[in-house]
């Protein structure tokens, strides 16, 4: 799996960027090159946010970027003239859309992948998530719900006045300010908890250490007099039963002689050997 995954990631690192601007956005650059240093994480596409004039076919009901004129475009703030100019070349349907930072992140594991996720909804990105294919990638996505979407004319004639442009340009930049803010929040805790996991790692014990290195100092002591309770034990029993052995000899022989005790018989001759010697006294 491991060399699977590096292969998609020397993939996908290698082709082209077939986006209409063909390069990364500026305010994501550093959050973008941090992610594609990591071992467990690349990038698949991204978009810092912008502001978005189409124009598209009056017979439409639903917006499509592929069907569609780019009026305007703009991952900075704009200004209501911008948008003014940009509607005069309207024969449809203009559209003013905020679009913000949208990620996704292809990850090594499905830890790796829930570490993603936990970041971007601590950041903000309320509608992020993760999926799994059937050829086993998994994909953070990093999105968030403050959008916005409103038609401005139809069959390119203009449905608001200039005051509502106006307001509207306020509402977008706003939005923009917000969404550069949660990118950077977003950022910073992305830094910390990489820098955690790889604390984390760093300290997971290594399984060739002895179990008796790892076992607390009191259980050690604990299984010390244990085990001299056995001994203490053993050596109690062993000079007991040799006691006894003693016992067993001396009852039937006694004085100098040989190291060897006598058999019972040769304890009867004595004992009748003496009874006649105290006869004849």
């Amino acid at each position: 799996m491991d060399q699977t995954f590096s292969h998609w990631k020397k993939q996908s690192l290698n082709k082209l960027d077939l986006s209409k601007k063909g390069s990364v956005d500026e305010d994501i650059e550093h959050v973008v090159s941090l992610l594609n240093s990591c071992e467990e994480y690349f990038t698949t596409s991204s978009c810092s946010g912008r502001i978005l004039l189409i124009d598209g076919a009056p017979e439409s009901s639903r917006v499509q970027k592929q069907n569609c004129v780019w009026l305007f475009v703009s991952h900075q703030k704009c200004t209501s003239d911008d948008l003014t100019s940009a509607l005069a070349r309207s024969s449809g349907d203009a559209v003013l859309k905020f679009e913000p930072f949208v990620l996704h992140v292809q990850c090594r594991r499905l830890d790796d992948a829930q570490l993603m996720h936990s970041v971007a909804i601590n950041s903000g990105f309320r509608n992020s998530g993760l999926t799994v294919s059937k050829t086993g990638k998994i994909i953070t996505a990093v999105r968030s719900t403050h959008g916005l979407e409103v038609p401005l004319s139809h069959e390119g004639k203009l449905l608001v006045e200039h005051e509502y442009i106006h307001f509207l340009t306020q509402i977008a930049n706003q939005k923009m300010e917000e969404n550069l803010r949660r990118i950077h929040r977003f950022y910073q805790n992305l830094q910390s908890a990489l820098a955690t996991e790889k604390l984390q790692k760093l300290q997971i014990p290594d399984p060739s250490v002895s179990q008796e290195l790892q076992d607390p100092p009191d259980r050690l002591e604990t299984e010390k007099v244990e085990e001299e309770k056995k001994d203490k034990g053993r050596t109690s029993v062993y000079k007991r039963r040799r006691k006894r052995e003693q016992h067993r000899q001396t009852d039937c022989y006694h004085g100098d002689g040989p190291s060897s005790p006598p058999e019972p018989d040769d304890c009867l001759d004595l004992f009748s050997a003496n009874m006649d010697t105290s006869t004849v006294q």
